[in-house]
Protein backbone atom coordinates (compact mmCIF):
# COMPACT_ATOMS: atom_id res chain seq x y z
CA UNK A 1 0.00 0.00 0.00
CA UNK A 2 2.87 2.35 0.83
CA UNK A 3 4.67 1.55 -2.43
CA UNK A 4 1.47 2.01 -4.43
CA UNK A 5 1.09 5.56 -3.07
CA UNK A 6 4.79 6.45 -2.85
CA UNK A 7 4.66 9.02 -5.65
CA UNK A 8 1.70 10.80 -4.03
CA UNK A 9 3.42 10.73 -0.62
CA UNK A 10 6.56 12.33 -2.08
CA UNK A 11 4.61 15.01 -3.97
CA UNK A 12 2.40 15.85 -0.97
CA UNK A 13 5.47 16.04 1.29
CA UNK A 14 7.23 18.43 -1.11
CA UNK A 15 4.13 20.65 -1.18
CA UNK A 16 4.21 20.82 2.62
CA UNK A 17 7.84 21.98 2.42
CA UNK A 18 7.05 24.58 -0.25
CA UNK A 19 6.31 27.37 2.31
CA UNK A 20 9.75 26.73 3.82
CA UNK A 21 11.34 27.34 0.41
CA UNK A 22 9.30 30.52 -0.02
CA UNK A 23 10.39 31.62 3.46
CA UNK A 24 14.04 31.16 2.51
CA UNK A 25 13.53 33.21 -0.67
CA UNK A 26 11.83 35.98 1.33
CA UNK A 27 14.21 35.65 4.30
CA UNK A 28 15.73 39.14 4.14
CA UNK A 29 12.32 40.78 3.65
CA UNK A 30 10.67 39.04 6.60
CA UNK A 31 10.70 40.65 10.08
CA UNK A 32 12.50 38.99 12.99
CA UNK A 33 9.16 38.01 14.56
CA UNK A 34 6.34 36.40 12.58
CA UNK A 35 2.75 35.60 13.65
CA UNK A 36 2.19 32.03 14.82
CA UNK A 37 -1.33 32.13 16.25
CA UNK A 38 -4.61 34.00 15.83
CA UNK A 39 -7.42 34.10 18.39
CA UNK A 40 -11.13 33.54 17.73
CA UNK A 41 -11.54 37.19 16.72
CA UNK A 42 -8.83 36.86 14.07
CA UNK A 43 -6.30 38.89 16.05
CA UNK A 44 -2.66 37.84 16.33
CA UNK A 45 -1.89 36.63 19.84
CA UNK A 46 1.26 34.60 19.28
CA UNK A 47 4.65 35.34 17.73
CA UNK A 48 7.72 33.30 16.86
CA UNK A 49 11.20 33.87 15.54
CA UNK A 50 11.75 33.92 11.78
CA UNK A 51 13.69 30.66 11.87
CA UNK A 52 11.09 28.90 14.02
CA UNK A 53 8.23 29.89 11.73
CA UNK A 54 9.97 29.27 8.40
CA UNK A 55 11.41 25.88 9.38
CA UNK A 56 9.31 24.79 12.36
CA UNK A 57 5.82 25.07 10.85
CA UNK A 58 6.68 23.18 7.67
CA UNK A 59 8.64 20.44 9.43
CA UNK A 60 5.95 20.11 12.12
CA UNK A 61 3.19 19.66 9.51
CA UNK A 62 5.40 17.22 7.61
CA UNK A 63 5.73 15.12 10.77
CA UNK A 64 1.95 15.17 11.31
CA UNK A 65 1.46 14.23 7.63
CA UNK A 66 3.75 11.21 7.87
CA UNK A 67 2.16 10.13 11.16
CA UNK A 68 -1.33 10.21 9.60
CA UNK A 69 -0.09 8.20 6.62
CA UNK A 70 1.66 5.65 8.83
CA UNK A 71 -1.40 5.12 11.05
CA UNK A 72 -3.77 4.91 8.09
CA UNK A 73 -1.60 2.55 6.04
CA UNK A 74 -0.96 0.32 9.07
CA UNK A 75 -4.70 -0.37 9.37
CA UNK A 76 -5.25 -3.80 7.72
CA UNK A 77 -8.79 -2.79 6.72
CA UNK A 78 -7.41 0.02 4.56
CA UNK A 79 -5.70 -2.34 2.10
CA UNK A 80 -8.77 -2.21 -0.12
CA UNK A 81 -9.79 1.29 0.89
CA UNK A 82 -11.36 3.69 -1.59
CA UNK A 83 -8.79 5.91 -3.28
CA UNK A 84 -11.03 8.92 -2.64
CA UNK A 85 -10.96 8.27 1.10
CA UNK A 86 -7.16 7.99 1.06
CA UNK A 87 -7.04 11.22 -0.94
CA UNK A 88 -8.09 13.09 2.21
CA UNK A 89 -5.26 11.58 4.24
CA UNK A 90 -2.71 12.50 1.59
CA UNK A 91 -3.77 16.07 0.77
CA UNK A 92 -5.28 17.76 3.84
CA UNK A 93 -1.90 18.59 5.41
CA UNK A 94 -0.42 19.95 2.15
CA UNK A 95 -3.46 22.21 1.67
CA UNK A 96 -3.18 23.43 5.26
CA UNK A 97 0.57 24.03 4.87
CA UNK A 98 0.08 26.21 1.80
CA UNK A 99 -2.76 28.15 3.47
CA UNK A 100 -0.86 28.75 6.73
CA UNK A 101 2.37 29.63 4.93
CA UNK A 102 0.68 32.09 2.58
CA UNK A 103 -1.31 33.85 5.32
CA UNK A 104 1.71 34.01 7.65
CA UNK A 105 4.02 35.58 5.07
CA UNK A 106 1.39 37.95 3.67
CA UNK A 107 0.56 39.12 7.20
CA UNK A 108 4.23 39.59 8.05
CA UNK A 109 4.73 41.67 4.89
CA UNK A 110 1.53 43.67 5.45
CA UNK A 111 -0.06 42.35 2.25
CA UNK A 112 -2.85 40.10 3.55
CA UNK A 113 -6.18 41.33 2.10
CA UNK A 114 -8.47 39.20 4.33
CA UNK A 115 -8.65 38.58 8.05
CA UNK A 116 -7.39 35.22 9.31
CA UNK A 117 -10.69 34.30 10.97
CA UNK A 118 -12.55 34.51 7.65
CA UNK A 119 -9.84 32.57 5.83
CA UNK A 120 -9.89 29.73 8.36
CA UNK A 121 -13.70 29.52 8.44
CA UNK A 122 -13.83 29.33 4.65
CA UNK A 123 -11.07 26.69 4.61
CA UNK A 124 -12.80 24.69 7.35
CA UNK A 125 -16.14 24.93 5.56
CA UNK A 126 -14.77 23.74 2.22
CA UNK A 127 -12.87 20.96 3.98
CA UNK A 128 -16.12 19.73 5.51
CA UNK A 129 -17.82 19.87 2.11
CA UNK A 130 -15.05 17.74 0.59
CA UNK A 131 -15.10 15.29 3.51
CA UNK A 132 -18.88 15.06 3.25
CA UNK A 133 -18.61 14.13 -0.42
CA UNK A 134 -16.04 11.43 0.27
CA UNK A 135 -17.52 9.89 3.46
CA UNK A 136 -20.11 7.69 1.65
CA UNK A 137 -17.27 6.15 -0.39
CA UNK A 138 -15.25 5.22 2.69
CA UNK A 139 -15.12 1.48 3.48
CA UNK A 140 -15.05 0.04 6.99
CA UNK A 141 -11.75 0.69 8.79
CA UNK A 142 -10.33 1.75 12.14
CA UNK A 143 -8.80 5.11 11.15
CA UNK A 144 -11.08 7.02 8.73
CA UNK A 145 -14.75 7.89 9.16
CA UNK A 146 -17.40 7.48 11.89
CA UNK A 147 -15.80 4.73 13.98
CA UNK A 148 -18.56 3.85 16.45
CA UNK A 149 -18.95 0.15 17.43
CA UNK A 150 -22.29 -0.33 15.65
CA UNK A 151 -20.84 0.87 12.35
CA UNK A 152 -17.56 -1.01 12.67
CA UNK A 153 -19.35 -4.29 13.40
CA UNK A 154 -21.87 -4.11 10.58
CA UNK A 155 -21.31 -3.09 6.95
CA UNK A 156 -24.94 -2.07 6.37
CA UNK A 157 -24.81 0.21 9.41
CA UNK A 158 -21.45 1.62 8.29
CA UNK A 159 -22.76 2.46 4.82
CA UNK A 160 -26.00 3.99 6.11
CA UNK A 161 -24.16 6.03 8.74
CA UNK A 162 -21.68 7.43 6.24
CA UNK A 163 -24.37 8.28 3.68
CA UNK A 164 -26.17 10.25 6.39
CA UNK A 165 -22.98 11.85 7.71
CA UNK A 166 -21.86 12.78 4.20
CA UNK A 167 -25.02 14.81 3.53
CA UNK A 168 -24.93 16.34 7.00
CA UNK A 169 -21.27 17.37 6.77
CA UNK A 170 -21.78 18.99 3.36
CA UNK A 171 -24.61 21.10 4.83
CA UNK A 172 -22.46 21.96 7.86
CA UNK A 173 -19.59 22.95 5.57
CA UNK A 174 -21.84 25.33 3.64
CA UNK A 175 -23.07 26.82 6.93
CA UNK A 176 -19.50 27.38 8.15
CA UNK A 177 -18.52 29.12 4.90
CA UNK A 178 -21.51 31.46 5.34
CA UNK A 179 -20.41 32.17 8.93
CA UNK A 180 -17.22 33.68 7.52
CA UNK A 181 -19.27 36.63 6.30
CA UNK A 182 -20.75 37.48 9.68
CA UNK A 183 -19.63 40.89 11.00
CA UNK A 184 -18.84 39.31 14.38
CA UNK A 185 -15.74 37.20 13.81
CA UNK A 186 -15.53 35.65 17.25
CA UNK A 187 -19.19 34.59 17.18
CA UNK A 188 -18.61 32.92 13.81
CA UNK A 189 -15.72 30.92 15.23
CA UNK A 190 -17.69 29.59 18.22
CA UNK A 191 -20.73 28.84 16.08
CA UNK A 192 -18.53 26.83 13.72
CA UNK A 193 -17.20 24.78 16.66
CA UNK A 194 -20.79 24.15 17.80
CA UNK A 195 -21.74 23.04 14.28
CA UNK A 196 -18.78 20.63 14.09
CA UNK A 197 -19.63 19.07 17.45
CA UNK A 198 -23.31 18.80 16.54
CA UNK A 199 -22.46 17.07 13.25
CA UNK A 200 -20.18 14.56 15.01
CA UNK A 201 -22.77 13.78 17.72
CA UNK A 202 -25.63 13.54 15.21
CA UNK A 203 -23.67 11.05 13.09
CA UNK A 204 -22.99 8.83 16.12
CA UNK A 205 -26.62 9.04 17.29
CA UNK A 206 -27.87 8.13 13.80
CA UNK A 207 -25.62 5.07 13.76
CA UNK A 208 -26.98 3.92 17.14
CA UNK A 209 -30.62 4.52 16.14
CA UNK A 210 -30.00 2.57 12.93
CA UNK A 211 -28.46 -0.23 14.99
CA UNK A 212 -31.57 -0.41 17.20
CA UNK A 213 -33.73 -0.54 14.08
CA UNK A 214 -31.62 -3.42 12.75
CA UNK A 215 -32.11 -5.30 16.02
CA UNK A 216 -35.88 -4.82 15.92
CA UNK A 217 -36.05 -6.05 12.33
CA UNK A 218 -33.69 -8.99 12.94
CA UNK A 219 -31.04 -7.66 10.55
CA UNK A 220 -28.14 -7.67 13.04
Amino acid sequence: MFKKNLKKIIISSLIILLPMLVGLILWNRLPELLPTHWNAAGEIDGWGSRAMVVFGESLGLLGIHWLCIAVCFADPRNKGQSGKALWLVLWVCPALAVLVGATTYLTALGLQPFSMDKIMLIFMGFLFIVIGNYLPKCRRNYTIGIKVPWALDNEENWNATHRFAGKLWVLCGIAIVLLAFLPWAELGFWLSIAILLAAAVASCVYSYVYYRKQLREGRW
